[in-house]
């Protein structure tokens, strides 16, 4: 047996030097692998100056780094030895170092592509370990020396598909390469948009489109020559074209229209990241244009998930869209006691000093309407950034005029009948009247 042979030149290199010299080439090639990636990481990934795609695939691979280099020096350091005795060690090690790098890049892709910015789900661990088991299955029949005879019992076995009769192991490639090619495309993609997203120079919404466009072309690239590698033909795809148009048309003309909707909003940039706007029933400021909805954040945190389509064919008012500032107001009722000579500029100097109020245009304050209770006075200003809400200034200019209020300077306006004074009438009353005790 493989094995048996294996373990007999390893007892039989135990009193021979080439055993310490493989074991020392060993601690040596673990130790430099991971020292050299702790210095690419150190000079690529902490140096910012570094913005090229140099930079971006190092810090891509920063995690599977140590593993793979470890397996470089490895294999180069076995090829040399093999000139000049015995490497059984070395036969161990390399298969080993392969399987963890294997490991460590397929595990680091996955966290990248599907649990980015969240935790891990239950079904991406399941496949985690089960795709380490397997990796190690495949380590251990290596080593023993059974893997030929597997590979041979999947190259012989046939599967009749229609007329094709691909072999299982045909099959198993097939898979494994396109896996493996949607891996990698979804993974390019995501540092891809990440990058994009970095860029201040580029307008929000063109950083998007390219980001879901690159991330679409990245896609079709993968399944189109996964699919060739597979040996499937692809001419079959333009039935599987042919019957996509027909549900297109039949049955899935919103669905599309939300997508085009999307790439027009973004293309256009009708709508940004953090406009404040409203649409019929629903306001609230832009948080994210996907490309089939757009996440709208309500003041009180809740988000609307509105189809695209609707932000095309609806009314929608943006408060930002040519110019970013934004009016805030709000209204209090004086008596009709007060001198408005007198009130209304100490009004109109309250939001004056207020963060995030600007200076110009300047505040200022509106006699609305003689109501039954007083004077309704509106007291404006404007914010230069609405995407983080109206309430805080709003509130801040509410405290200051209170404590005019409170210090007299302002005398808030009551109702025509106020009840306090009706009751002090009523009990006066009651008590002229003859015959009450």
């Amino acid at each position: 047996m493989p094995l048996q042979q294996l373990l007999a030149d390893l007892l039989g290199d135990i009193n021979k030097p080439a055993i310490l010299w493989q074991a020392l080439a060993i601690v040596l090639c673990v130790a430099s692998g991971w020292s050299l990636a702790r210095l690419m990481h150190r000079s690529w990934l902490e140096n910012r100056e570094h913005t090229g795609l140099i930079g971006l695939g190092m810090g891509s691979f920063s995690r599977v780094l140590p593993p793979l280099l470890i397996l470089a020096l490895l294999a180069i350091t076995r090829a040399v030895m093999a000139r000049y005795h015995s490497v059984h060690l070395l036969d161990i090690a390399v298969p080993l170092a392969a399987s963890l790098a294997v490991i460590r890049t397929v595990l680091y892709l996955l966290r990248r592509v599907f649990a980015r910015h969240g935790p891990l789900g239950e079904a991406l661990k399941t496949f985690e370990k089960m795709f380490a088991l397997v990796v190690w299955l495949g380590v251990a029949l290596h080593i023993t020396g059974v893997l030929p005879d597997v590979m041979h019992v999947f190259e012989t076995t046939e599967l009749t598909i229609g007329k094709h009769k691909p072999s299982l192991a045909d099959l198993v490639e097939g898979i494994v390469s396109i896996v493996v090619l949607m891996m990698l495309a979804l993974w390019a993609g995501a540092a891809l948009e990440e990058r994009l997203m970095n860029v201040e120079r580029m307008h929000t919404s063109i950083r998007v489109v390219l980001a879901r466009m690159s991330r679409a072309v990245l896609i079709l690239v993968a399944v189109l020559f996964s699919l060739s590698l597979a040996g499937l033909d692809l001419t079959v795809l333009s039935v599987f074209g042919g019957a996509l148009g027909v549900g297109l048309g039949l049955g899935m003309q919103r669905i599309a229209s939300n997508y085009v909707s999307g790439f027009i909003i973004l293309l256009e940039r009708s709508l940004t990241i953090g406009d404040p706007i409203t649409l019929d029933k629903y306001s609230g400021r832009v948080a994210r244009i996907n490309t089939r909805y757009t996440v709208l954040r309500g003041s009180d945190g809740t988000q609307t998930l509105l189809p695209n389509e609707m932000l095309i064919t609806g009314v929608v008012l943006n408060q930002s869209a040519t110019n970013r500032n934004v009016r805030a107001t709000t209204k209090l009722t004086v008596s009709y006691d007060s001198d408005l000579t007198r009130v209304l500029p100490l009004l109109e100097a309250q939001p004056k000093g207020v963060p995030r109020v600007l200076e110009e245009p300047a505040p200022n304050v509106l006699l609305n309407a003689f109501t039954a209770d007083g004077y309704e006075i509106e007291v404006g200003f404007w914010l230069g950034d609405p995407e983080k809400g109206l309430g805080g200034p709003v509130s801040d200019v509410n405290q200051k005029i209170y404590a005019l209020v409170r210090s007299g300077e302002i005398k808030l306006g009551h109702p025509a009948m106020d009840m306090r004074r009706l009751d002090a009438h009523i009990a006066s009353v009651v008590a002229r009247t003859p015959g009450q005790t």
